[in-house]
């Protein structure tokens, strides 16, 4: 694959490094990565409030509308008229429109809020999930954010719940599942630096999308 098309979007569990893997790939390139920063410019681009997105990122949708989805009629743009959708929806529209525009334009990484769905069709996108061992990511947390090992541990079980609840009411596949990205490596085994270099070689040895 030519590096400067590619697209890396990286899926990560709470405290295993995988915004500091996707900065560092990043670093290595030359490119930009896109974290945090897609809240606000899908705040610009569609005219809802930064403290909206940071509200509602990467959390499930509220149960009534969890429900729905699990009933009788299928989430998409299509599902609802223009004044029905729910503001969850309309939010990760928002993020989803912001992420296909920015992988038009650039080659960059992007990390987390459904990336490797927005563009599983972009035939230059790499999907990647970074996981580690709890006790490792715990230690992360607890240096990270200066909590004792029981918040650390608490606040990574809930992330990592509200995450798993947003990919999998939104995207086709499933978070964290082998089989729902390109590539998924452990940051306990090979670090930091061991991942952004086997994702590298990765890249420059994968053949494009279909």
């Amino acid at each position: 694959m030519d590096i400067s098309r590619a697209i890396i979007t990286i899926g990560r569990q709470t405290g295993s490094c995988g915004v500091e893997i996707g900065q560092t790939i990043a670093q290595r390139l030359g490119i930009k990565c896109y974290d945090r920063e897609l809240l606000t410019m899908a705040a610009k681009e569609s005219g809802y409030t930064p403290q909206l997105f940071e509200r509602h990122d990467e959390k499930p949708a509220n149960s009534l509308i969890y429900s729905m989805a699990m009933g009788a009629y299928p989430y998409g743009p299509g599902a609802y008229g223009a004044t029905e959708m729910p503001l969850d929806h309309k939010l990760f529209l928002a993020q989803f429109d912001t992420i296909r525009k920015i992988a038009e334009k650039e080659s960059c990484v992007i990390v987390g809020r459904c990336a490797n769905y927005a563009l599983e069709e972009n035939p230059n996108m790499m999907s990647v999930f970074i996981r580690g061992e709890m006790e490792d990511r715990v230690r992360h947390i607890m240096k990270k954010n200066n909590l004792s090992e029981k918040e650390a541990r608490d606040l990574i079980t809930r992330t990592d719940k509200k995450r798993a609840s947003y990919y999998n009411y939104y995207a086709s596949t499933r978070w964290g599942d082998a089989s729902s990205y390109d590539l998924v490596l452990s940051s306990s085994v090979f670090g930091v630096d061991g991942c952004t270099d086997i994702i590298i070689d990765a890249l420059q040895n994968m053949k494009k999308r279909v």
